[in-house]
């Protein structure tokens, strides 16, 4: 149900064949600081209203890792222990069925759990800006099994509570953030060409990588640097301050999106690229992977081990620009 429901949500400029991986592995690894930031605290909303909520203790006096009902009436309200945003299984299903609604406001779009609206970790109501982004995200919801709800099956709602919620608040920070760990970008750093270990994958760096590098000179107008120690090296001032300017001018999605896919790739440029459009998801997790799957040509693949990398990747890339291109279409 789940599958068939993304698959209808997705543009058809999209390759859905991530999907398999993202209902099937754990997305891991959280943004680099938007999923970090602490929230500041928020009224609660009142017992008698019908909401799915979060806490980080369970409703006061309780802190363990199961869900909560609360109020004068049990069934009008759910507090789910703050555990939802780093990956623990939170408990049973609680509910039947999972809809989407018009906001009360007509300004976006809401998910039902039955007849709960599903709300942000700081108890605000999980306004989406397009009905598909709705549609998918209680898809995710609507595929959980009744002897748990696993967080890590639902990325693009954690990409939904980190865009619509954290990045305002953080924006200054992640771009921050980001721009500081700018000169050790993964397309940056070249192996040596002068030893037989590395000689090809320099080559293959050449090849696969120097095409991205002219892309980055036209649309920023400055020439990258490349250089071969790990410890990466110095990007020219303007070059710098041209992406800098790039990511203060994104939206909150746009940034959000940037920001999970260059930390899980290790590389901003590839997640402008991604965003810009110049980068499909499967080309992107081949630069991403490039050295890896060298050695793993060379050496033989684990099981087990590189294989779940390769699909725990997927995930992580290809939900951020999923959630990007759902967040835009109507």
């Amino acid at each position: 149900m789940a599958y068939s429901l993304l698959r209808k949500s997705f543009t058809n400029s999209l390759n859905p064949n991530f999907l398999t991986a993202l209902s099937r592995n754990r997305f891991r690894h959280l943004t680099s600081t938007a999923t970090a930031a602490q929230q500041p605290d928020t009224p609660s909303p009142s017992p008698s209203s019908s909401a799915f909520t979060f806490s980080s203790d369970g409703g006061g006096e309780r802190n363990d890792e199961s869900v909560h009902l609360k109020g004068p009436s049990s069934w009008k309200s759910v507090t789910m222990p703050m555990s939802f945003m780093t990956g623990s299984i939170v408990g049973k299903r609680f509910y039947k069925e999972v809809k989407t609604r018009e906001a009360d406001d007509g300004n976006g779009w809401t998910v039902l759990l039955d007849y709960r609206t599903l709300k942000t970790p700081s108890k605000r109501p999980l306004k989406l800006p397009t009905l598909s982004l709705a549609k998918a995200i209680a898809a995710e919801w609507d595929y959980q099994q009744k002897d748990g709800i696993r967080p890590f099956t639902m990325p693009l709602m954690r990409l939904a509570c980190t865009a619509l919620e954290r990045v305002p608040l953080t924006r200054t920070k992640i771009v921050e953030h980001l721009m500081r760990n700018f000169n050790q970008d993964l397309v940056f750093v070249r192996a040596p060409d002068d030893s037989d270990l590395t000689s090809c994958v320099y080559d293959r760096q050449v090849e696969k990588i120097d095409p991205l590098l002219h892309w980055l000179e036209s649309e920023f107008g400055f020439k990258p640097v490349v250089y071969s120690s790990i410890f990466g090296g110095k990007q020219e001032d303007g070059l710098v301050t041209a992406v800098e300017n790039f990511l203060k001018k994104t939206d909150d999605c746009e940034l959000a999106t940037i920001d999970a896919i260059a930390s899980a790739g290790h590389s901003l440029t590839i997640a402008i690229a991604m965003v810009r459009g110049k980068l499909q998801i499967e080309e992107a997790i081949e630069l991403i992977r490039l050295e890896e799957d060298l050695q793993v040509d060379r050496w033989g693949l684990v099981e087990g081990g590189h294989d779940v990398d390769i699909a725990d990747l997927r995930v992580q890339i290809a939900s951020p620009i999923v959630f990007l291109s759902l967040s835009r279409s109507l």
